[in-house]
């Protein structure tokens, strides 16, 4: 719980104020990974602490390339997170494809995916959240982006190219929860 605490500190310090709007989604991100942490004993916190973070890269005091996913993982770098924590949020939601079409594929490669059930039922949680905070499903989630974006902007040209990697990770984590007895309401 320690470090669900700290990600809490370290996220409000950063988004609250400037982007309650990111704050709220956030916060929803945490409770939708709240009910999957049962799926990963003692790495329980860690899937919850990561929801809090995965969008401090946002926050207008360390934006500097962006792209939130690698801000953001530099920042948690920078003030000693631990290193699967860091690798987490820098791979957040397919990141490795939106880098690809900003061109920042080698700077994201500093940061290791570890492509596990625990960063699927990351993505899982931020892709079955809207961005004020309740639960949706990955399909209107999508649609919202695309919306909010544009069509010919590279956040929903990203969000078209991902859409298997994405889906994936939510079906597959909806399948965990499910062997797990936990239900989707």
């Amino acid at each position: 719980m320690e470090l669900v605490a700290w990600a809490y500190g370290v996220a409000q310090g950063l988004l609250q104020a400037p982007l309650p709007r990111r704050w709220a989604h956030v916060q929803g991100v945490a409770e939708q990974a709240r009910r999957s942490a049962v799926l990963f004993g003692d790495d329980g916190d860690l899937v919850v602490a990561v929801a809090v973070l995965h969008d401090v890269g946002y926050a207008p005091d360390i934006a500097e390339t962006g792209f939130h996913p690698l801000d953001g993982a530099r920042h948690l770098r920078a003030i000693g997170a631990p290193d699967r924590l860091v690798h987490l949020v820098a791979h957040h939601s397919c990141a490795v494809l939106e880098a690809e079409l900003r061109g920042l594929s080698d700077e994201l490669a500093e940061f290791e995916d570890e492509k596990t059930p625990l960063r699927d039922a990351l993505w899982w949680a931020d892709m079955t959240t809207t961005p004020d905070g309740t639960r949706t499903t990955i399909t209107d989630r999508v649609a919202e982006i695309q919306q909010r974006y544009g069509p010919e902007d590279l956040v929903s040209c990203f969000i078209r190219w991902a859409w298997p990697e994405l889906l994936g990770a939510v079906e597959r984590t909806n399948e965990r929860l499910e062997a797990a007895g936990i239900g989707q309401s």
